[in-house]
Protein backbone atom coordinates (compact mmCIF):
# COMPACT_ATOMS: atom_id res chain seq x y z
CA UNK A 1 0.00 0.00 0.00
CA UNK A 2 1.43 3.32 -0.94
CA UNK A 3 1.91 5.86 2.20
CA UNK A 4 -0.13 8.46 2.46
CA UNK A 5 2.06 11.81 3.60
CA UNK A 6 0.34 15.07 4.74
CA UNK A 7 2.43 18.19 4.38
CA UNK A 8 0.98 20.44 6.74
CA UNK A 9 2.85 23.79 6.76
CA UNK A 10 0.37 25.23 9.54
CA UNK A 11 -1.73 22.53 11.24
CA UNK A 12 -5.49 22.44 11.28
CA UNK A 13 -6.91 24.82 13.79
CA UNK A 14 -10.77 24.43 15.26
CA UNK A 15 -11.64 27.39 12.96
CA UNK A 16 -9.90 25.54 9.89
CA UNK A 17 -11.39 22.52 10.95
CA UNK A 18 -15.21 24.11 11.13
CA UNK A 19 -15.25 26.53 8.15
CA UNK A 20 -13.91 23.01 5.99
CA UNK A 21 -16.74 21.61 7.16
CA UNK A 22 -19.03 24.63 6.24
CA UNK A 23 -18.23 24.14 2.68
CA UNK A 24 -17.75 20.62 2.24
CA UNK A 25 -21.77 20.91 3.37
CA UNK A 26 -22.40 23.35 1.51
CA UNK A 27 -21.50 20.42 -0.87
CA UNK A 28 -23.57 17.82 0.15
CA UNK A 29 -26.47 20.48 0.49
CA UNK A 30 -26.34 21.58 -3.51
CA UNK A 31 -25.73 17.79 -4.72
CA UNK A 32 -28.66 16.31 -2.51
CA UNK A 33 -30.72 20.16 -3.61
CA UNK A 34 -30.47 19.02 -7.08
CA UNK A 35 -31.67 15.48 -6.02
CA UNK A 36 -34.82 16.56 -4.19
CA UNK A 37 -35.68 19.61 -6.60
CA UNK A 38 -35.60 17.32 -9.87
CA UNK A 39 -37.48 14.99 -8.57
CA UNK A 40 -40.01 17.79 -7.63
CA UNK A 41 -39.55 18.89 -11.44
CA UNK A 42 -40.23 15.28 -12.67
CA UNK A 43 -43.72 15.71 -13.75
CA UNK A 44 -43.58 19.16 -15.48
CA UNK A 45 -40.51 17.56 -17.52
CA UNK A 46 -42.22 14.55 -18.15
CA UNK A 47 -45.16 17.21 -19.85
CA UNK A 48 -42.80 18.78 -21.76
CA UNK A 49 -41.28 15.75 -23.41
CA UNK A 50 -44.77 13.97 -23.98
CA UNK A 51 -43.44 11.88 -27.09
CA UNK A 52 -40.67 10.76 -24.99
CA UNK A 53 -41.24 7.17 -23.44
CA UNK A 54 -41.39 7.41 -19.38
CA UNK A 55 -38.97 4.66 -18.84
CA UNK A 56 -36.53 6.74 -20.99
CA UNK A 57 -37.16 9.58 -18.59
CA UNK A 58 -36.18 8.16 -15.44
CA UNK A 59 -32.68 8.44 -17.02
CA UNK A 60 -33.11 12.00 -15.84
CA UNK A 61 -32.45 10.81 -13.00
CA UNK A 62 -31.00 6.78 -12.77
CA UNK A 63 -28.36 8.78 -15.27
CA UNK A 64 -26.66 11.85 -12.75
CA UNK A 65 -27.06 8.17 -10.85
CA UNK A 66 -24.92 6.12 -12.39
CA UNK A 67 -22.52 8.47 -13.57
CA UNK A 68 -22.09 9.14 -10.12
CA UNK A 69 -21.25 6.05 -8.95
CA UNK A 70 -18.88 5.32 -11.90
CA UNK A 71 -16.65 7.90 -10.79
CA UNK A 72 -16.85 8.07 -7.04
CA UNK A 73 -14.80 5.04 -6.57
CA UNK A 74 -11.96 7.06 -8.00
CA UNK A 75 -12.35 10.18 -7.55
CA UNK A 76 -11.55 9.03 -4.03
CA UNK A 77 -8.10 8.44 -5.61
CA UNK A 78 -8.24 11.31 -8.05
CA UNK A 79 -8.66 13.34 -5.23
CA UNK A 80 -5.48 11.40 -2.99
CA UNK A 81 -3.66 12.38 -6.38
CA UNK A 82 -4.05 15.48 -7.52
CA UNK A 83 -4.97 17.27 -4.19
CA UNK A 84 -8.61 17.07 -2.38
CA UNK A 85 -8.95 20.76 -2.48
CA UNK A 86 -7.87 21.41 -6.28
CA UNK A 87 -10.58 18.53 -7.05
CA UNK A 88 -13.15 19.62 -5.20
CA UNK A 89 -12.35 23.65 -6.98
CA UNK A 90 -12.23 22.17 -10.21
CA UNK A 91 -15.57 19.73 -9.82
CA UNK A 92 -17.81 22.13 -8.13
CA UNK A 93 -17.21 24.26 -11.17
CA UNK A 94 -17.89 21.89 -13.18
CA UNK A 95 -21.02 21.05 -11.44
CA UNK A 96 -22.04 24.73 -12.32
CA UNK A 97 -20.92 24.47 -16.12
CA UNK A 98 -23.38 21.32 -16.12
CA UNK A 99 -26.44 23.03 -14.89
CA UNK A 100 -26.58 25.58 -16.96
CA UNK A 101 -26.30 22.74 -19.80
CA UNK A 102 -29.05 21.21 -18.12
CA UNK A 103 -31.34 24.31 -17.65
CA UNK A 104 -30.71 25.21 -21.28
CA UNK A 105 -31.23 21.87 -22.86
CA UNK A 106 -33.43 21.34 -25.88
CA UNK A 107 -34.73 18.14 -25.73
CA UNK A 108 -35.11 15.33 -23.35
CA UNK A 109 -31.75 13.58 -25.34
CA UNK A 110 -29.75 17.01 -24.39
CA UNK A 111 -31.01 16.83 -20.93
CA UNK A 112 -30.19 13.31 -20.26
CA UNK A 113 -26.95 13.72 -21.24
CA UNK A 114 -26.56 17.07 -19.08
CA UNK A 115 -27.83 14.63 -16.31
CA UNK A 116 -24.84 12.61 -16.97
CA UNK A 117 -22.34 15.15 -17.00
CA UNK A 118 -23.77 16.75 -14.11
CA UNK A 119 -23.47 13.55 -12.13
CA UNK A 120 -19.96 12.81 -12.99
CA UNK A 121 -18.85 15.92 -12.10
CA UNK A 122 -21.07 15.55 -8.31
CA UNK A 123 -19.33 12.42 -8.31
CA UNK A 124 -15.67 14.15 -8.07
CA UNK A 125 -17.10 17.22 -5.73
CA UNK A 126 -18.61 14.76 -3.10
CA UNK A 127 -15.85 13.02 -1.49
CA UNK A 128 -13.16 15.37 -1.95
CA UNK A 129 -15.21 17.57 -0.03
CA UNK A 130 -15.94 14.69 2.56
CA UNK A 131 -11.83 13.88 2.56
CA UNK A 132 -10.93 17.63 3.25
CA UNK A 133 -13.22 17.48 6.00
CA UNK A 134 -11.50 14.05 7.77
CA UNK A 135 -8.23 15.17 7.28
CA UNK A 136 -8.95 18.01 9.53
CA UNK A 137 -11.44 16.07 11.95
CA UNK A 138 -10.31 14.29 14.89
CA UNK A 139 -11.62 10.82 14.63
CA UNK A 140 -13.39 11.15 17.72
CA UNK A 141 -15.40 13.70 16.46
CA UNK A 142 -16.02 12.05 12.78
CA UNK A 143 -18.95 10.72 13.58
CA UNK A 144 -20.59 14.40 14.84
CA UNK A 145 -18.90 15.44 10.97
CA UNK A 146 -20.47 13.56 9.33
CA UNK A 147 -23.50 13.98 11.28
CA UNK A 148 -23.72 17.30 10.63
CA UNK A 149 -22.00 16.46 6.59
CA UNK A 150 -25.68 14.34 6.62
CA UNK A 151 -28.04 16.89 8.43
CA UNK A 152 -27.04 19.86 5.67
CA UNK A 153 -28.31 17.05 2.78
CA UNK A 154 -30.90 16.38 5.31
CA UNK A 155 -31.64 20.37 5.12
CA UNK A 156 -31.28 20.24 1.17
CA UNK A 157 -34.49 17.62 1.33
CA UNK A 158 -36.11 20.05 3.38
CA UNK A 159 -35.67 22.86 1.90
CA UNK A 160 -35.83 21.05 -1.85
CA UNK A 161 -38.99 20.65 -2.06
CA UNK A 162 -40.35 23.80 -1.46
CA UNK A 163 -37.34 25.60 -3.63
CA UNK A 164 -37.91 23.18 -6.11
CA UNK A 165 -41.90 23.96 -5.82
CA UNK A 166 -41.56 27.90 -5.97
CA UNK A 167 -39.08 27.85 -9.12
CA UNK A 168 -40.88 25.19 -11.13
CA UNK A 169 -44.67 27.19 -10.29
CA UNK A 170 -42.44 30.62 -10.57
CA UNK A 171 -39.91 29.99 -13.45
CA UNK A 172 -40.68 26.19 -15.10
CA UNK A 173 -38.29 23.38 -14.77
CA UNK A 174 -35.63 24.40 -15.87
CA UNK A 175 -35.34 26.62 -13.08
CA UNK A 176 -34.22 24.19 -11.03
CA UNK A 177 -30.63 23.36 -12.82
CA UNK A 178 -30.10 26.92 -12.88
CA UNK A 179 -30.22 27.50 -9.03
CA UNK A 180 -26.71 25.74 -8.48
CA UNK A 181 -25.16 28.25 -10.35
CA UNK A 182 -24.95 31.00 -7.67
CA UNK A 183 -24.48 28.06 -4.77
CA UNK A 184 -21.31 26.95 -6.60
CA UNK A 185 -20.25 30.13 -6.86
CA UNK A 186 -20.94 30.81 -3.01
CA UNK A 187 -18.67 28.06 -2.34
CA UNK A 188 -16.01 28.16 -4.76
CA UNK A 189 -14.73 31.64 -3.24
CA UNK A 190 -14.19 30.93 0.32
CA UNK A 191 -13.02 27.82 -0.35
CA UNK A 192 -10.01 29.23 -2.08
CA UNK A 193 -8.69 30.79 1.05
CA UNK A 194 -8.81 27.73 3.33
CA UNK A 195 -5.61 25.76 4.67
CA UNK A 196 -5.62 22.31 4.93
CA UNK A 197 -3.47 19.39 4.89
CA UNK A 198 -1.72 18.84 1.79
CA UNK A 199 -3.14 15.02 0.90
CA UNK A 200 -1.39 14.43 -2.01
CA UNK A 201 0.66 10.98 -2.54
CA UNK A 202 3.93 12.10 -3.74
CA UNK A 203 4.57 10.25 -7.57
CA UNK A 204 0.72 9.21 -6.93
CA UNK A 205 -0.86 7.80 -10.17
CA UNK A 206 -3.90 7.56 -11.43
CA UNK A 207 -6.43 5.11 -10.92
CA UNK A 208 -6.65 2.06 -14.30
CA UNK A 209 -8.22 4.15 -17.00
CA UNK A 210 -9.80 0.58 -18.55
CA UNK A 211 -11.29 -0.27 -14.93
CA UNK A 212 -12.93 2.98 -15.09
CA UNK A 213 -14.14 2.56 -18.12
CA UNK A 214 -15.09 -0.80 -17.91
CA UNK A 215 -17.02 -0.17 -14.11
CA UNK A 216 -18.87 3.05 -15.81
CA UNK A 217 -19.78 1.15 -18.89
CA UNK A 218 -21.04 -1.96 -17.00
CA UNK A 219 -23.22 -0.03 -14.08
CA UNK A 220 -24.73 1.76 -17.05
CA UNK A 221 -25.24 -1.47 -19.37
CA UNK A 222 -26.95 -2.94 -16.17
CA UNK A 223 -29.69 -0.11 -15.36
CA UNK A 224 -30.70 0.36 -19.24
CA UNK A 225 -31.18 -3.63 -19.34
CA UNK A 226 -33.39 -3.51 -16.24
CA UNK A 227 -34.95 -0.08 -17.10
CA UNK A 228 -35.66 -1.04 -20.80
CA UNK A 229 -36.33 -4.23 -20.48
CA UNK A 230 -40.35 -4.63 -20.13
CA UNK A 231 -40.57 -2.63 -23.29
CA UNK A 232 -37.84 -4.04 -25.72
CA UNK A 233 -38.98 -8.13 -24.15
CA UNK A 234 -36.95 -9.02 -20.98
CA UNK A 235 -35.70 -12.28 -24.48
CA UNK A 236 -34.67 -9.29 -26.57
CA UNK A 237 -30.87 -9.76 -27.90
CA UNK A 238 -30.53 -5.61 -26.96
CA UNK A 239 -31.40 -6.20 -23.54
CA UNK A 240 -29.39 -9.37 -23.48
CA UNK A 241 -26.60 -7.63 -24.23
CA UNK A 242 -26.89 -4.59 -21.56
CA UNK A 243 -27.84 -6.74 -18.81
CA UNK A 244 -24.74 -9.34 -19.60
CA UNK A 245 -22.78 -7.05 -20.79
CA UNK A 246 -22.95 -5.10 -18.15
CA UNK A 247 -22.17 -7.45 -15.45
CA UNK A 248 -19.16 -9.04 -17.14
CA UNK A 249 -17.97 -5.88 -18.13
CA UNK A 250 -18.10 -4.81 -13.82
CA UNK A 251 -16.62 -8.78 -13.39
CA UNK A 252 -14.15 -7.35 -15.62
CA UNK A 253 -13.16 -4.25 -13.53
CA UNK A 254 -13.48 -6.09 -10.14
CA UNK A 255 -11.10 -8.50 -11.76
CA UNK A 256 -8.67 -5.83 -13.15
CA UNK A 257 -8.91 -3.99 -9.60
CA UNK A 258 -7.26 -6.77 -7.77
CA UNK A 259 -4.21 -6.83 -9.96
CA UNK A 260 -3.81 -3.52 -10.87
CA UNK A 261 -1.18 -1.20 -8.77
CA UNK A 262 -3.55 1.74 -9.19
CA UNK A 263 -7.19 -0.02 -9.37
CA UNK A 264 -9.99 1.57 -10.41
CA UNK A 265 -12.04 0.03 -7.29
CA UNK A 266 -10.54 -0.32 -3.83
CA UNK A 267 -11.08 -3.87 -3.49
CA UNK A 268 -8.28 -3.91 -1.00
CA UNK A 269 -10.75 -1.74 1.28
CA UNK A 270 -13.44 -4.68 1.63
CA UNK A 271 -10.80 -6.82 3.86
CA UNK A 272 -12.52 -5.05 6.69
CA UNK A 273 -15.47 -6.45 7.91
CA UNK A 274 -16.94 -3.11 9.29
CA UNK A 275 -16.01 -1.23 6.18
CA UNK A 276 -17.83 -4.05 3.38
CA UNK A 277 -20.97 -4.75 5.99
CA UNK A 278 -21.85 -0.94 5.69
CA UNK A 279 -21.31 -0.85 2.31
CA UNK A 280 -23.32 -4.10 1.18
CA UNK A 281 -25.79 -2.42 3.71
CA UNK A 282 -26.16 1.13 1.92
CA UNK A 283 -26.15 -0.84 -1.75
CA UNK A 284 -29.29 -2.20 -0.61
CA UNK A 285 -30.76 0.35 1.35
CA UNK A 286 -30.02 3.01 -1.54
CA UNK A 287 -31.64 0.88 -4.09
CA UNK A 288 -35.28 1.29 -2.00
CA UNK A 289 -34.58 4.53 -0.65
CA UNK A 290 -34.14 5.90 -4.45
CA UNK A 291 -37.15 4.14 -5.53
CA UNK A 292 -39.02 5.42 -3.33
CA UNK A 293 -38.17 9.63 -3.12
CA UNK A 294 -38.71 9.42 -6.61
CA UNK A 295 -42.00 7.50 -6.21
CA UNK A 296 -43.39 10.07 -3.77
CA UNK A 297 -43.73 13.01 -5.63
CA UNK A 298 -45.05 11.00 -8.60
CA UNK A 299 -47.57 9.22 -6.79
CA UNK A 300 -48.71 13.00 -5.45
CA UNK A 301 -49.12 14.60 -8.70
CA UNK A 302 -50.86 11.05 -10.70
CA UNK A 303 -52.94 9.68 -8.21
CA UNK A 304 -53.60 12.25 -5.93
CA UNK A 305 -53.74 14.70 -8.52
CA UNK A 306 -51.98 17.24 -6.30
CA UNK A 307 -50.02 20.55 -7.76
CA UNK A 308 -46.10 21.48 -7.61
CA UNK A 309 -46.51 23.26 -4.07
CA UNK A 310 -48.99 20.98 -2.77
CA UNK A 311 -46.81 18.37 -3.58
CA UNK A 312 -43.67 20.04 -2.34
CA UNK A 313 -45.53 20.53 0.98
CA UNK A 314 -46.39 17.41 1.85
CA UNK A 315 -42.60 15.84 0.44
CA UNK A 316 -40.99 18.74 3.11
CA UNK A 317 -42.57 16.62 6.30
CA UNK A 318 -40.56 13.35 5.69
CA UNK A 319 -37.59 15.89 4.66
CA UNK A 320 -37.44 17.56 7.89
CA UNK A 321 -38.15 13.86 10.26
CA UNK A 322 -34.84 13.20 8.19
CA UNK A 323 -32.92 15.95 9.05
CA UNK A 324 -33.62 15.96 12.82
CA UNK A 325 -32.77 11.76 12.98
CA UNK A 326 -29.69 12.57 11.25
CA UNK A 327 -28.69 14.85 13.39
CA UNK A 328 -29.08 12.41 16.31
CA UNK A 329 -27.21 9.74 15.23
CA UNK A 330 -24.86 11.14 13.92
CA UNK A 331 -23.76 11.91 17.94
CA UNK A 332 -23.84 8.14 19.06
CA UNK A 333 -20.53 7.00 19.46
CA UNK A 334 -20.56 3.30 20.34
CA UNK A 335 -20.75 0.99 17.59
CA UNK A 336 -23.14 -1.18 18.98
CA UNK A 337 -25.59 1.35 20.11
CA UNK A 338 -25.10 2.78 16.31
CA UNK A 339 -25.95 -0.70 14.95
CA UNK A 340 -28.96 -1.10 16.35
CA UNK A 341 -30.10 1.92 16.13
CA UNK A 342 -29.85 1.04 12.15
CA UNK A 343 -31.86 -1.52 12.56
CA UNK A 344 -34.72 0.44 14.06
CA UNK A 345 -34.02 3.28 11.55
CA UNK A 346 -34.38 0.65 8.56
CA UNK A 347 -37.25 -1.11 10.57
CA UNK A 348 -38.92 1.91 10.78
CA UNK A 349 -38.61 3.03 6.48
CA UNK A 350 -39.63 -0.72 5.90
CA UNK A 351 -43.21 -0.25 8.15
CA UNK A 352 -43.58 3.09 6.23
CA UNK A 353 -43.35 1.68 2.44
CA UNK A 354 -45.14 -1.99 3.40
CA UNK A 355 -47.80 0.97 4.47
CA UNK A 356 -47.72 2.82 1.27
CA UNK A 357 -48.67 -0.49 -0.78
CA UNK A 358 -51.87 -1.06 0.83
CA UNK A 359 -55.23 0.54 0.22
CA UNK A 360 -54.69 3.79 2.72
CA UNK A 361 -53.03 5.11 0.10
CA UNK A 362 -55.43 4.98 -2.57
CA UNK A 363 -56.86 7.42 -5.16
CA UNK A 364 -58.41 9.54 -2.10
CA UNK A 365 -56.26 11.98 -0.83
CA UNK A 366 -55.26 11.23 2.76
CA UNK A 367 -52.74 13.75 3.76
CA UNK A 368 -53.00 13.91 7.34
CA UNK A 369 -54.51 10.02 8.10
CA UNK A 370 -51.63 8.76 5.78
CA UNK A 371 -48.96 10.78 4.33
CA UNK A 372 -48.10 12.90 6.98
CA UNK A 373 -47.49 9.82 9.56
CA UNK A 374 -45.44 7.79 6.71
CA UNK A 375 -43.48 10.85 6.02
CA UNK A 376 -42.28 11.37 9.59
CA UNK A 377 -41.78 7.51 10.26
CA UNK A 378 -40.16 7.22 6.70
CA UNK A 379 -38.27 10.30 6.40
CA UNK A 380 -36.84 9.59 10.40
CA UNK A 381 -35.57 6.16 9.38
CA UNK A 382 -33.74 7.48 6.22
CA UNK A 383 -32.40 10.16 8.10
CA UNK A 384 -30.41 7.19 10.75
CA UNK A 385 -30.10 4.57 8.64
CA UNK A 386 -28.23 6.83 6.12
CA UNK A 387 -26.28 8.51 9.23
CA UNK A 388 -25.37 5.27 10.86
CA UNK A 389 -24.12 3.62 7.69
CA UNK A 390 -22.00 6.98 6.19
CA UNK A 391 -20.55 7.09 10.21
CA UNK A 392 -19.42 3.28 10.71
CA UNK A 393 -18.00 3.00 6.99
CA UNK A 394 -15.84 6.01 7.58
CA UNK A 395 -15.34 4.68 11.02
CA UNK A 396 -13.65 1.72 10.04
CA UNK A 397 -10.88 2.92 7.55
CA UNK A 398 -7.72 4.37 8.41
CA UNK A 399 -7.20 8.16 7.92
CA UNK A 400 -5.32 7.40 4.45
CA UNK A 401 -7.80 5.55 3.18
CA UNK A 402 -10.97 7.95 3.92
CA UNK A 403 -10.71 9.94 0.38
CA UNK A 404 -11.08 6.15 -1.55
CA UNK A 405 -13.37 4.51 1.43
CA UNK A 406 -15.81 7.83 1.60
CA UNK A 407 -15.95 7.52 -2.95
CA UNK A 408 -16.40 3.76 -3.15
CA UNK A 409 -19.47 3.96 0.42
CA UNK A 410 -21.34 6.79 -1.69
CA UNK A 411 -20.71 4.29 -4.93
CA UNK A 412 -22.52 1.72 -3.75
CA UNK A 413 -25.76 3.50 -2.77
CA UNK A 414 -25.80 5.41 -6.41
CA UNK A 415 -25.34 2.05 -7.91
CA UNK A 416 -28.54 0.29 -6.06
CA UNK A 417 -30.28 4.03 -6.52
CA UNK A 418 -29.66 3.61 -10.23
CA UNK A 419 -30.85 -0.16 -10.15
CA UNK A 420 -33.96 0.91 -7.59
CA UNK A 421 -35.24 3.91 -9.88
CA UNK A 422 -34.59 1.19 -12.91
CA UNK A 423 -37.09 -1.16 -11.29
CA UNK A 424 -39.24 1.15 -11.05
CA UNK A 425 -39.01 2.00 -14.61
CA UNK A 426 -39.87 -1.66 -15.43
CA UNK A 427 -42.85 -2.45 -13.04
CA UNK A 428 -44.56 1.04 -14.58
CA UNK A 429 -43.88 -0.34 -17.63
CA UNK A 430 -45.47 -3.85 -16.21
CA UNK A 431 -48.77 -1.77 -15.03
CA UNK A 432 -49.72 0.41 -17.95
CA UNK A 433 -53.56 0.71 -17.75
CA UNK A 434 -53.18 0.34 -13.28
CA UNK A 435 -51.17 2.97 -11.78
CA UNK A 436 -51.91 2.91 -8.78
CA UNK A 437 -51.52 -0.81 -8.74
CA UNK A 438 -47.92 0.01 -10.03
CA UNK A 439 -47.08 2.20 -6.97
CA UNK A 440 -48.31 0.10 -4.38
CA UNK A 441 -46.31 -3.00 -6.17
CA UNK A 442 -43.19 -0.57 -6.22
CA UNK A 443 -43.92 0.46 -2.41
CA UNK A 444 -44.07 -3.34 -1.65
CA UNK A 445 -41.11 -4.39 -3.40
CA UNK A 446 -39.28 -1.48 -1.56
CA UNK A 447 -40.39 -2.56 1.97
CA UNK A 448 -38.61 -6.13 0.86
CA UNK A 449 -35.36 -4.67 0.25
CA UNK A 450 -35.83 -2.60 3.32
CA UNK A 451 -36.15 -5.56 5.34
CA UNK A 452 -33.05 -6.94 3.85
CA UNK A 453 -31.35 -3.77 4.56
CA UNK A 454 -32.14 -4.17 8.05
CA UNK A 455 -31.30 -8.24 8.40
CA UNK A 456 -27.44 -6.61 7.03
CA UNK A 457 -26.90 -3.36 9.05
CA UNK A 458 -27.69 -5.85 12.15
CA UNK A 459 -24.42 -7.89 11.81
CA UNK A 460 -21.65 -7.02 13.79
CA UNK A 461 -18.45 -6.43 12.46
CA UNK A 462 -14.94 -7.04 14.52
CA UNK A 463 -12.39 -6.17 12.64
CA UNK A 464 -10.36 -3.66 13.99
CA UNK A 465 -10.26 0.19 12.45
CA UNK A 466 -6.74 -0.12 11.85
CA UNK A 467 -6.43 -3.67 10.34
CA UNK A 468 -6.21 -1.73 6.87
CA UNK A 469 -3.26 0.31 8.26
CA UNK A 470 -0.97 -3.00 8.62
CA UNK A 471 -1.76 -4.37 5.21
Amino acid sequence: MTEVTARIDNPPTTNTAARTLLIASGAAFIAFLDLSVVNIAFPSIARDFPSTPATTLTWIVSGYAVAFAALLTPAGRFADTLGRRKLFLIAMAGFALTSLLCGLAPSAPWLIAGRLLQGATAALMVPSALGLVLSVTPREKIGAAIGAWSAAGGFAAVVGPAIGGALVETFGWRSVFMINIPIAIALIVPGLRIPVPDTRQPGGAMPDPLGTMAIALGLGGLVVGVTEGQEWGWNAPVTLIALIGGTLLILVALLRSTRHHNPAITVRLWRSRPYALATASTFVFGGSMFSWLLAGPLFLDAIWQYSVLESAGALTVGAVSSMVTATIAGRITSPTTRRWVGVLGALMYTATTAWMSTDAFGSTPALWSAWIPAGLLGGGGVGIVVTVLGTAAASSLPPQEFAAGIGMNLTARQVGGALGIAVLAAVFAAHPGDPLGGFHTVFAVSAAIGVAAALLIAIPGRTPATALATQ
